[in-house]
Parts: structure tokens; sequence; C-alpha cells
């Protein structure tokens, strides 16, 4: 009784953060970042590190535009752990978020931004 108990908590937080996907390996990132250049599907990348107090502060808010925003697709990418990523996106500051489509980027926000994060994401979103 007490392991399915277990099971079921391990399940229920889970699923909070089910909507963001984050990425440990470039190379699983770069098969990720292929396969959506076939989707229409809005991508917001959150380049983020864990000693970065504005990130910190708008985690709460990307778990909540990610239960809000279902059709959007949201992706952590930690800058100290990816850091070929990061270059490639050109991030210098944390946080930033680039927003794609198709493979593209299409807009990017830097810094700790929720109304202009949230304008662009239901801008870009359809």
């Amino acid at each position: 009784m007490g392991a399915n108990l277990s099971n079921m908590e391990y399940a229920h937080t889970s699923s909070l953060s089910s909507h963001i996907l984050t990425f440990h390996s470039t190379t699983k990132w770069k098969a990720h970042l292929n396969a959506s250049k076939e989707t229409n599907k809005l991508m917001v990348i959150d380049f983020t590190a864990t000693w970065c107090g504005p990130c910190k502060y708008m985690d709460p808010i990307i778990q909540e535009f990610a239960a809000k925003y279902t059709e959007v697709e949201f992706i952590k990418i930690d800058v100290d752990e990816l850091m070929g990523v990061t270059q490639e996106f050109q991030v210098q500051a944390m946080p930033t978020f680039i927003l794609m489509k198709k493979g593209k980027v299409v807009d990017k926000v830097v810094g700790a931004r929720k109304e202009e994060l949230q304008k662009l994401i239901e801008k870009h979103q359809n």
C-alpha cells in the first residue's frame, strides 16, 4: 500500500512539469529541433542557469504558461550544461527566451519580462 501511495505522489508531481522539456544532451536537442521544423508548433526555449536569480523568478511563470498554452512547446536549456547550444543562439544574459517556429527564430525576450513574453507567445502561437 505504501508503495502505491509513493507512486501516486510521483505521478502527481511529474505531471506538473510534463509540459516543459529539458535537454541534457546536444544530440537529443538537435534531433528535437530538426523534428520541430516539420510542425507549425511554437517552441519557447528558456535559456536558464541554476545560479540565476531572475531565472528562478521566472520558473513558476513558465510553469503557468506551459499549463495555459498547451499547444505551445516549452523547453528549458541550462546554459552551463549545453554551452554549444547557448552559443549557437548567441545567448548572453539569463534568462533568455527564444521563440521558434519551423526551425526559425521568430522572436526573443531577454530578462525576466513576463508580460512581454506572454504577448509574444500569444502573437506567435497560431
